[in-house]
């Protein structure tokens, strides 16, 4: 606290932004001047909470936002005359206690579940989205390149947005492993270094905004939708996940064929068995289905492997003399996902299969794709979610979801999604007009 009160007086900061969520993953903001920084530290900065979606009921509006120091940050693209910074908050009902709509207080609580175990999680995300010339529903989106898989284009428009969203990124304390043209025309993927859920949470939340931010800068439009053209490859956000006991590498085991030990094999086995349940709070949105197809590399069925890229979860083989650093990748979250309830989910799942000892399934054929509906069935394979109905429908019968995200959000989330899934069946699409049109 002490620090952030010095710096914001050196540096002359005008206004401090403090930032949370709601319960669909969107950030919400209220600025404060620097006189109530202190007094926000000590008690909080009330607001109406039945303003937000998700929090609360109008009869018990009011809640407390209570910056977290730690996350404090200078804005890069504030006017040099008017210097701001920003602070992730959690959000406190009046009498302290946290507050059951704040999905960062949900992911505070399952990590503390984890600690418990004598876990800590780590997580380090792909993510990828789309830049178009502009961002108009009413429109075709029309990409900034042609670009391809690590094509290396020198001059265009993206590749620009892409360095100077790794400069801001870098100016606020996020970063970056790896950074390059996605496999679809104006795609592309920044990879953020692995680090604890809770940071990496706030990190997602502020990479969306600098790259929306960025692209908007320049007269453009990012976006998060995952499947924004129809007959190219979406946005994912494979997530890569690690558990520590201390400083070991709880999934790493020498004496295993694939490195991967008891406990790995373990949350692997939860992932797997839970993933219809939690694929609601991962990919919420009615446009996430349209990329979890068959044929893609996005995952359609609840499998894991080594080297299969359609696989649900996968392993990757370590790097020679890096054995120890197993991990493994969960790859159907999109990064239109509330990432604070994802990884509260993807978390509860491994956990539930470590502490009832799941047993691992056998890895997934390459010969996946060439098997019949039957052949699958028979083989015990599973399908993820075709659809946000049917997501919801397996969500809606998850004590673990429910427990892993507490009663406020689970009921306020189902509603939210079941209308969302009315309005969808209430429109008629170009699709159908130009099939039926013509011949009925």
């Amino acid at each position: 606290m002490q620090y952030v009160l010095r710096t914001v007086e050196e540096r002359g900061v005008r206004l401090v932004r403090l930032w949370f969520t709601d319960v669909l993953g969107q950030l919400k903001s209220f600025a404060i001047s620097p006189a109530e920084l202190e007094n926000a530290f000590e008690e909080g900065m009330s607001f109406d909470g039945s303003a937000i979606d998700g929090f609360s009921r109008i009869q018990e509006s009011d809640v407390l936002a209570k910056p977290d120091a730690s996350t404090f940050e200078l804005l890069p693209w504030s006017p040099s005359d008017e210097t701001s910074a920003r602070m992730f908050c959690d959000i406190a009902s009046l009498d302290g206690t946290p507050f059951a709509g704040d999905p960062r207080q949900v992911l505070r609580r399952n990590l503390d579940r984890a600690r418990e175990l004598g876990y800590s999680f780590f997580v380090a995300p792909e993510m990828e989205f789309f830049y178009f010339e502009n961002g108009d529903p009413n429109r075709t989106p029309q990409p900034l390149d042609s670009g391809g898989y690590f094509d290396l284009t020198t001059a265009d428009v993206a590749s620009d947005l892409r360095k100077r969203t790794l400069h801001t990124l870098e100016a606020m304390g996020i970063p970056v492993e790896y950074s390059f043209h996605e496999d679809s025309p104006s795609q592309h993927e920044i990879d953020l270094r692995y680090t604890d859920a809770l940071s990496m949470a706030d990190n997602i939340m502020t990479f969306r905004l600098v790259v929306r931010e960025t692209a908007m800068e320049q007269g453009h439009y990012a976006t998060f939708m995952p499947k924004p053209l129809g007959d190219v490859q979406g946005s994912g956000m494979h997530t890569h996940l690690s558990l520590f006991e201390g400083e070991a590498n709880a999934f790493h085991d020498p004496s295993d064929p694939y490195q991967l030990s008891k406990t790995g094999r373990a949350f692997v086995a939860g992932l797997l068995r839970h993933a219809p349940e939690i694929t609601a709070l991962t990919n919420q949105l009615v446009n996430s289905y349209k990329r979890l197809i068959v044929g893609t590399e996005a995952p359609a069925h609840v499998t894991w492997a080594r080297n299969h890229r359609s696989a649900l979860v996968r392993v990757p083989v370590s790097k020679a003399g890096k054995e120890e650093s197993v991990r493994l990748e969960y790859r159907s979250p999109d990064p239109a996902c509330n990432p604070y309830l994802a990884f509260s989910v993807i978390l509860a799942a491994g956990l539930r299969g470590i502490t009832e000892g799941y047993e691992l399934p056998d890895e997934a054929s390459e010969r996946l794709f060439e098997l019949s509906p039957e052949e699958l069935a028979a083989a015990g394979i599973a399908e993820l979610p075709q659809s946000l109905s049917e997501a919801i429908d397996a969500m809606e019968g998850s004590e673990l979801v429910k427990e892993a995200v507490g009663d406020h959000i689970f009921e306020w989330f189902l509603r939210n999604k079941r209308a969302e899934w009315a309005d969808y069946k209430a429109q008629v699409t170009p699709f159908e007009l130009k099939r039926y049109l013509p011949a009925w």
